[in-house]
Order: structure tokens, then sequence, then C-alpha cells
């Protein structure tokens, strides 16, 4: 039951105290985007009901015009094919997501468990927090927070210019009880609900009924299976894209003639037309903690599945270490089967793939494999031996040139060899098979 000593809090945006100044609005335009607000405004503030117009809502309109752009928005998170990217976002506010900062807050917890937990190969991880939850905090003290999720792969998307297209290339998100969640719910993605707080919510507005409903994150729980849950049994609702616009399209014509009847100013001819959402940079995951590596080698077939959690114990598989060069601690390159970077070709800084790669090796002797990652697909490696190997996607092929790496180290290890013509290997990632051709430099 409702704490009866507890005085609600107003509803943002729809009170007398947002909208009244000695009892009178003092706007000239309070845009709604469907008529449901128009009849809680009023109840709870007639006063300002003259002042309000229903002109729908033109973020969730540019995203909607942006939906055919969703694979590209999805590569350039560098989301591969088979993969899901799952996106975790928080409002502002103490009982959200991530809350205050607190020993209480469940996101910064939960975030380093969900890079373990999710195969790298199979999941991509972002996350989304309010413009506020930054200038609260501070960029450093944000990034610092979530230092180790960041090294595990977690990317976070710019929350002024990028957040909407994240939602759109979102296979699932995990959020708490704000807008974005609601919005992703009315893109029909599925949403688990990590925090889930109403007493700052309208009890009778949507936002509310939404979060009542939504399926709930076990924080404690196993998280892969939640997610492979979420995803396996989501059903799109009506109500979220129901109620976020009444004239979903509209937006720009309704609002365009709204102020300009402010104005007492003639539209013009011309279309009114939204800004559309800008196509963001390139920002493929970055994973520098040490990676766990489990492999199931069948001739020329290498099933591969990486993670930061703990090591693998599978009978029938094998195991080894990749690591990162940048990795935070340098006492894992000493245990690293597989050491890997990314770089230009043509990078003085490093000497280019064959001299880094020869260094690698001189320098650890554990090591016996160097990989040199130089694009999106493909790679250079040298291994102990002194071979020097070209690995590239062959065609189909879309998975990371690190996994590509390892999958020929465990193919080695069970006593493969190229020949010098060259060979393919089919690496079984995410879902699918990626053929991938080795060629002697």
């Amino acid at each position: 039951m409702p704490d009866a000593g507890r005085v609600a809090e107003p509803t943002f945006g729809l009170s007398p105290e947002w909208l009244l100044a000695d009892g009178k609005p003092f706007v000239d335009g309070l845009v709604l985007s469907h008529p449901e607000q128009l009849e809680r405004l009023r109840r709870v503030c007639p006063e300002a009901e003259a002042a309000s117009v229903l002109a729908g809502d033109p973020c969730f309109d540019r995203m909607l015009a942006a939906r055919p752009h969703r694979e590209r928005f999805r590569r350039a998170l560098g989301v591969r094919r088979g993969q899901r990217l799952v996106v975790l976002n928080s409002t502002w506010n103490p009982e959200g997501f991530f809350g205050n900062g607190g020993d209480q807050d469940v996101l910064p917890s939960l975030l380093p468990r969900l890079t373990a937990d999710l195969p790298a190969d199979d999941y991509r991880l972002a996350a989304v927090l309010h413009p506020n939850i930054w200038y609260g905090h501070g960029p450093g003290q944000i990034r610092a927070w979530l230092d180790r999720a960041r090294r595990g792969g977690l990317t976070l998307i710019d929350p002024v210019h990028a957040w909407r297209q994240a939602l759109l290339a979102a296979d699932a998100v995990v959020g708490d009880f704000g807008a974005v969640s609601y919005y992703s719910a009315a893109l029909g993605t599925p949403v688990l609900l990590a925090s889930a707080a109403q007493d700052r919510l309208d009890p009778e507005a949507p936002l509310a009924a939404f979060v009542r409903h939504a399926p709930r994150l076990d924080p404690h729980g196993p998280l892969r299976d939640q997610v492979e849950e979420l995803l396996t049994r989501h059903r799109p609702a009506a109500d979220p894209a129901e109620f976020v616009s009444s004239a979903p399209g509209a937006s720009a014509a309704l609002l365009r003639r709204h102020f300009y009847a402010l104005m007492e100013l003639p539209e013009p001819e011309a279309p009114a037309l939204l800004e559309p959402l800008p196509l963001p940079p390139y920002t493929p995951a970055r994973r520098t903690a040490p990676l766990n590596v489990r492999t199931r080698v069948r001739g020329a077939e290498v099933r591969i599945e990486r993670t930061t959690g703990h090591p693998y114990d599978a009978v029938g598989e094998t195991t080894h270490l990749a690591v990162h060069e940048d990795t935070r601690d340098p006492g894992d390159l000493t245990h690293a089967d597989v050491i890997v970077r990314e770089g230009r070709p043509d990078d003085p800084r490093l000497g280019g793939p064959e001299e880094w790669t020869a260094e690698v090796l001189r320098r650890y002797p554990h090591c016996a494999l160097a990989a040199y990652v130089t694009g999106p697909d493909r790679c250079t490696v040298r291994t102990r031996d002194g071979e020097v190997l070209h690995l590239s996607a062959g065609p189909g092929a879309d998975a990371a040139p690190a996994a590509y790496a390892s999958a020929l180290y465990a193919w080695r290890a069970g006593g493969g060899t190229v020949p010098p013509g060259g060979t393919t290997l089919r690496v079984r990632a995410a879902g699918g098979v990626h053929p991938v051709t080795v060629a002697p430099a």
C-alpha cells in the first residue's frame, strides 16, 4: 500500500507548479503529444488548457523517419551479423537505473557482469545515460564508474546526438522508468526494466501502466538467460506506440502551424520537415580486458566463444587466453596465448604488422600467436614458429578479426597446417559460419 504520510510529487510538466505563475499560464504554447495528456491536464491544471496544443512528438517522428537506416546505425556501432545489440539506459533520478552514484546503484555493478556473461561475438553492449547524469557527476566520474565495463566492450553513447540511433539499432533495451525505455517499447523493441520505481510517475500516465506490466530484470539472477528469454518471448505491445504520439509523422507541420499562428504570420509554402538523424561515427567495440576463449575444432571448422568472464571448463573443448596489448594489467600479457592490437598497416609508431608481431613474440615467450588487426575484416598474424599469415573474411563472413586469430590458434594447436597456397577456415560464432581465408604473407 502507498505510504499514507507521503505527499505525491507534482507530475513533471503537467501540474500548476510547472505551468502557472500567479495563477496564470506563463507559456503561450504547451505542446502535448496525445489527447490523453490533455485529459490529465484538464484534471490537474485546468488553467493551462487554453495554452495547450496537440502537435505530436518530433523526437519520435525523427526516429520513425530514420527506421530504414537501422542497419547503417548497427554498422556504425560495429554490430556484426548474428550479434545482438543490448542498449542499457538510465534516466536522471535517484531511483533510476544509474541512480545517484551510490552503493545501491544497479547499473555500475551490473554492467561488468553483463560484459562478462554475454559472449563477445554474440552480443554488443552500449549505454545511454541521460545528459543530466553526465552533467551532475561529470564525464570523468562516469567513465571511472564504468571503467571495467568499458574495458569489457561497453560503448557509451553520445547522450544528445546519437541515443535515438542506438535505440533504432537495438535488439533489446535494459532500462528504467524513463522516456527512453518507453520510446524503445513504442518502436517494438523488447524492454527489460532493471529499475521500476513508480513513485515519481503519474499513476494515470501511460508510462506508469507500461512500467507496471513490463518484464523485470533480476540483477542477481543469470543475466544471459534473462536477456535470451526476453528476446525469445517478446511480443510488441500496442499501447506505447499509440500513446507516444496521436499524430505520427505530422509534428513538424503541426508545430510550425502553431508557431506562425503565435507570430500572426502566414506559413511558408514549403513543406515543414524535421532534420534527419545523422549517421553516427564508426564506433566498434574495443575490448582491452583479457578474453577467455573456448573452442571446438572439427576439421577446418572452429566453433569459438569469447568472454571476459571466468575461464571455461568444458569437456571436449579447448581453451586459451587472448589479451589486447593495451590491457590495464601488463601481467596479463605474460600469460597470454594470443596477443592482439589494432592499427593501420602503415602506422610508423608500430612498424606495421610484421614488425609489431615479431616484437611481441620476442617480448612474451609464452605467447604463441600475435595478431595485428588492420581493418574490420582482416588481420595479420605471426606464429611462434615464424609463419606470417594474412587472415581475411570470405564471402558472407562478418565476425571480429580477433576471433579469426583465436580460431586459427586453436586449429593449429589441434594439428592444422597452412599449405603454401593457403586454406579456408570456417569459424562458427554468433549463430553463423564465417569463412576465413588464411594465406601466407
